[in-house]
């Protein structure tokens, strides 16, 4: 009677598998025949039973009905991204349970090619389907302007495929141009990256502009700079981007050695003569620096730095004269004062092309503006003085010297 009860007992739980078993064929072919509500009810159901739920025959079952049911979905929403990503996730499961070999059957059908122009059944509904979904989905949203949608969208590719540098490059652009994530944005940049054969020049532009940037980060700014520099040693750009975060950074020596290199093989760089310019005058080197700051203006008439670092050099010169002069005793007044005073004048002088062309390329900028009516004042060039008094009461207003 144990054996009768045993045998029937056994009986009993080789019908409930293969009945379980009977669920995932026929999902399989509800999937097939694009009755998709009712196949993913059949497959979750199988999801749940401990006879089918690690077969990875069932998973993959899910993955492709989820591929189908992304694909289809045209409200373009974050509900869609989240089918999308159910897929994905059950793509991994399966691959997992064959231990990531895409050589196995089951691997093959996870990155089986989806040709273009061949009917829905024989379509693989693979993982690469569910890429080229996400894709178009991407694109779309993006011609529609929802760059938060398209990012969603490059996202879900750029996590299907970690190597897809297009997918990466968009989903990084548009998460630090147009959303503001720079987060979002290192993590695509950083994909990048690992990518081999793969021009990364404006990856890492972006990575340093958002360590420097949006993180403050100088440190990993500077690592970025380096690393790129490897990568790209023509590159003048980064060459300035080194000296700058050098500079920044406070590490004077090799911000020095660093610029001289530079200048090297790019000598009318106005930016890197600038910079130059600025290591010799917190050195001491006034001369040196005023020397760079000219040469700057040289090789770039119209850089607004340059002729306001070479005008602020006269400028302090002539302001350590004037000290001078008030510390003289009353003995020596007489003697050195006027050479001095026009020593100081002379200075002035030749300050005044600088700053007057920094005005020229930022008239708005009020402290250039001042400096010039000062000078202009001092010098006794009444009419100059009054040109800048009146372009000060237009932007200030007629009390500007009370402020």
């Amino acid at each position: 009677m144990k054996k009768l009860f045993l045998s029937i007992a056994l009986v009993g739980i080789a019908t409930f598998a293969f009945a379980q078993k009977k669920v995932v064929k026929s999902a399989e072919r509800n999937f097939k025949k694009g009755e998709l509500e009712v196949a993913l009810e059949e497959i979750e159901s199988a999801l749940q039973d401990a006879e089918t739920k690690d077969d990875p025959n069932t998973s993959l079952i899910k993955a492709k009905i989820q591929t189908k049911r992304f694909e289809l979905d045209e409200d373009f929403a974050a509900s869609t991204v989240s089918i999308g990503r159910s897929a994905l996730e059950y793509f991994n499961k399966t691959l997992a349970m064959v231990d990531g070999d895409l050589s196995s059957k089951i691997g093959k059908e996870i990155v089986k090619e989806d040709l273009p122009n061949m009917p829905d059944n024989l379509r693989p509904f693979s993982r690469e389907t569910l890429k080229i979904a996400a894709f178009n989905k991407a694109i779309q949203t993006y011609e529609d302007d929802d760059y938060q949608m398209s990012y969603e969208f490059f996202n879900l590719v750029s996590d299907i495929d970690p190597t897809d540098t297009t997918a990466n490059f968009n989903a990084g652009y548009l998460a630090y141009q147009e959303l503001g994530n720079s987060d979002a944005a290192k993590k695509h940049f950083n994909r990048l990256l690992e990518v081999e054969d793969y021009n990364k020049l404006n990856t890492y532009y972006f990575l340093i502009q958002i360590a420097s940037a949006e993180d403050q980060d100088p440190e990993q700014a500077l690592k970025y700079t380096l690393a790129a520099r490897e990568d790209f040693p023509e590159d003048k750009t980064l060459s300035e981007f080194e000296v700058q975060l050098l500079l920044q950074l406070n590490r004077m020596d090799e911000a020095m050695a660093s610029v001289k290199n530079a200048l090297e093989d790019d000598p009318n760089n106005s930016g890197l003569l600038l910079r130059y310019g600025y290591l010799l005058e917190q050195s001491g080197d006034l001369e040196g620096a005023l020397v760079q700051y000219k040469k700057a203006v040289e090789a770039d008439p119209n850089f607004f730095e340059g002729n306001y670092y070479a005008g602020a050099i006269f400028l302090d010169r002539a302001r350590v004269i004037l000290s001078e002069i008030n510390e003289l005793s009353d003995d020596e007044w007489d003697k050195k004062a006027p050479e001095m005073s026009a020593q100081a004048d002379g200075l002035y002088k030749d300050a005044v092309p600088y700053f007057a062309k920094a005005a020229e390329l930022r008239p708005d900028n009020t402290e250039i503006l001042e400096i010039l009516f000062n000078i202009h004042t001092r010098l006794k060039n009444t009419d100059e003085a009054e040109k800048y008094n009146q372009k000060l009461i237009a932007i200030l207003g007629q009390d500007w010297m009370e402020r």
